[in-house]
């Protein structure tokens, strides 16, 4: 599709590609490279190609990436990259062997399980109760999670530090720290016991709004079952605090004894690990800093909302063309009116994705990609964060229409573009079989020799790569045996290789070769989280929330999703709307600093006093979008009241959760 003023038109894919050469190559001669930026988002890592062809693009074209992980798990990759030494080494909660699962700013029910993947989250914690454990979730909504667990304790949002915290101190006051294994691998433990003295559970209390016999009860429950698994999830990473809480959840595990065995915290062991074919980076803090606000990079990161201001500011280096792949940040990242305007100012948007949607609408071109069904699959995120190592390939179910021009070769014209190459002089199957190259000479092979092995360009050489280079692989002959790609679709049910094995020694990679319980970048913030202390806390704080059939604003043009009740709808306990003369159905004003928003109210004690939720990624009837079903179900877009400067400033990552708004009747 190409945009002329208001109006779109159907084209060829010669033409459209034409219009990107066009587009990206006005503002290399107008502003340089400097001036152009992709944004990407977590739908790359639903599709079988995008995920391991993003890394093409950005290989070829050299420009400033934005992406979607500070609105959502910054904080983790922080506390994982100062722990463990890499950003995506993340140990995953072991549910099918657990006896007590303690659940945090994690909703299951409705997520299906996030940075952890199991098959039926739900009827599993059914499975923990049978066998005897517990469930415990801390949230301030009675989740669908929280309804089937044993226990729900609501929480002040922003303050699971706090919890966390006072369990810690308990741990170590009534000598309940136990390393086992793991004695001679971590640093910091005699540290963390000073930090820990001062945060008695009377304290936290106070702060978290769970009463400190709770705190002790849970400490002790932790530390006595005979595996605990902590999961600690989004509801933590998109507060103020965000790193404390994502590094303490892996601190109690740590201590208490429950990490890295059978049940508790573990490292899963993909088949096709090939997130880990390149060498990992070094994390980085502050190696740059950005044009307009001067804030310092993390993990290569910058705050979402910095992304607007850098297109909206004059300047030597402001953004004048965008290249968007598969996202859609003005309905799932803050401030997003400003970030929306932004967007309409742009010389060059070009976007890679299936809808014109809230950003889309701004695009001057949009490159589909095809449905999935038209596409093979083979997983490239869920096993990595799965604790069975397993792999499964589908065929495609369609092919897809004759020249289409699929999503590899799409980021390899797009990032040649932005190198100046013109579109006729590019030779995708030269590009192919150097990025491919790359991989190879990554694992100590010879990219010539591999390369006439597997000659034709596209993604299946690189899936059969990463499942040859893997635990179980036959390293292109080197392990006679082993698995290959073929070995896997000759196994239609998929491919089973058995539940996680301890694993610390053989992940770990930072400087020390030890686990760094207390590095100092988090350990300086709770200077910053002593502060909150003395804050007022008497108006009310929205959080966010998803939705069982909703997921982020992917699922919102689907009508046999969306009918039935209105689902974009303003939470809120009983008490709050007496206090405002509101009744369930009223229609109400909900502001913050950036914006305000007209919403219907349901008042339901599923929510903890002082708190409001919204769901996100809703907004579906901006002008300019062609979302024919979800215009029919708009909803609000939660991110108008994000303000973009609130942010956990250790890690970038965009405030989601304890938001300060007002909630009064609609005129």
């Amino acid at each position: 599709m190409i945009r002329d003023g208001d109006d779109w038109r159907a084209v060829s894919w010669d033409d459209a590609l034409a219009r990107c050469e066009e587009l990206l190559h006005g503002v290399l001669a107008r502003h340089g490279r400097g001036a152009l930026a992709v944004r990407t988002g977590n739908m790359v890592g639903r599709s079988y190609q995008l995920p391991r062809y993003v890394g093409a693009f950005m290989m070829a074209a050299r420009i400033a990436r934005y992406g979607s992980s500070v609105v959502d798990q910054q904080p983790k990759n922080l506390a994982c990259a100062l722990m463990y030494g890499n950003a995506w080494t993340i140990p995953v909660p072991d549910i099918a062997r657990t006896d007590y699962f303690l659940v945090m700013g994690a909703n299951p029910h409705a997520s299906q399980g996030s940075i952890l993947s199991f098959p039926d989250v739900m009827s599993e914690i059914d499975r923990i109760k049978e066998r005897g454990g517990t469930t415990v979730v801390i949230d301030p909504v009675n989740t669908g999670t929280a309804k089937r667990a044993d226990e729900w304790l609501p929480i002040v949002p922003g303050t699971d530090a706090a919890f966390l915290l006072a369990i810690v101190h308990v741990l170590y006051a009534e000598d309940r720290v136990r390393l086992g294994a793991l004695e001679d691998m971590v640093n910091g433990v005699d540290e963390l016991r000073q930090i820990s003295t001062a945060w008695t559970p009377t304290r936290a209390a106070v702060i978290c709004g769970i009463d400190a016999d709770t705190i002790v009860r849970v400490a002790r429950e932790l530390s006595d079952a005979k595996s605990a698994a902590i999961y600690g999830r989004i509801g933590l990473c998109t507060q103020e605090f965000g790193t404390l809480a994502s590094w303490l959840t892996d601190v109690v595990a740590i201590l208490s004894g429950n990490f890295d065995r059978p049940g508790t915290l573990m490292f899963p062991n993909p088949v096709s690990p090939f997130n880990s074919l390149l060498p990992a980076r070094k994390p980085t803090i502050g190696t740059w800093k950005t044009r307009v606000r001067g804030t310092p990079e993390v993990l290569g990161e910058v705050p979402a909302s910095c992304f607007a201001e850098e297109i909206d500011t004059p300047g030597e280096g402001q953004i004048r063309g965008v290249i968007t792949i598969g996202c859609n940040p003005v309905a799932s990242a803050p401030d997003s009116n400003r970030l929306n305007a932004a967007l309409a100012s742009l010389e060059c948007m070009i976007s890679v994705d299936n809808y014109i949607n809230h950003t889309t609408r701004h695009a001057h071109v949009i490159l589909p990609g095809g449905s999935p069904l038209e596409h093979p699959n083979f997983d490239v995120w869920s096993w990595i964060f799965a604790l069975r190592s397993g792999s499964k390939w589908a065929d495609a179910v369609f092919d897809l229409p004759t020249g289409w021009v699929q999503e590899w070769e799409l980021m390899h014209r797009l990032g040649a573009m932005c190198n100046g190459v013109r579109n006729a002089d590019i030779d995708v199957q030269q590009l192919d079989d150097e990025y491919f190259g790359v991989y190879c000479a990554a694992q100590g092979l010879d990219p010539a020799e591999i390369v006439k092995r597997a000659p034709t360009a596209g993604p299946e050489r690189l899936v059969d790569l990463s499942v040859r280079m893997g635990p179980w692989g036959d390293r292109y002959g080197a392990n006679p045996g082993g698995l290959t790609l073929c070995d896997i679709k000759a196994q239609p049910n998929a491919i089973d290789r058995g539940p996680a094995v301890a694993r610390l020694k053989e992940v770990l990679t930072t400087d020390s070769g030890r686990v760094e319980l207390a590095p100092a970048k988090i350990v300086n913030d709770l200077k910053r989280f002593e502060e909150r202390e003395q804050r007022q806390t008497n108006g009310l704080v929205l959080v966010s929330r998803r939705n069982v059939r909703s997921l982020n604003s992917w699922m919102h043009n689907v009508e046999v999703l969306l009918k039935g009740r209105d689902r974009s709808r303003l939470q809120m306990h009983p008490a709050d709307a007496a206090v405002r003369g509101l009744s369930p159905g009223d229609v109400v004003v909900v502001s913050s600093s950036t914006g305000s928003v007209k919403i219907a109210v349901d008042v339901s004690d599923d929510i903890a006093p002082g708190v409001v939720s919204l769901p996100h990624g809703w907004g579906n009837d901006g002008a300019g979008m062609r979302l024919a079903v979800g215009a029919r179900y708009p909803g609000v877009n939660t991110n108008v009241l994000s303000p973009g400067d609130l942010l956990d400033t250790v890690s970038n990552n965009a405030v989601l959760n304890g938001i300060p708004v007002d909630v009064s009747a609609a005129p």
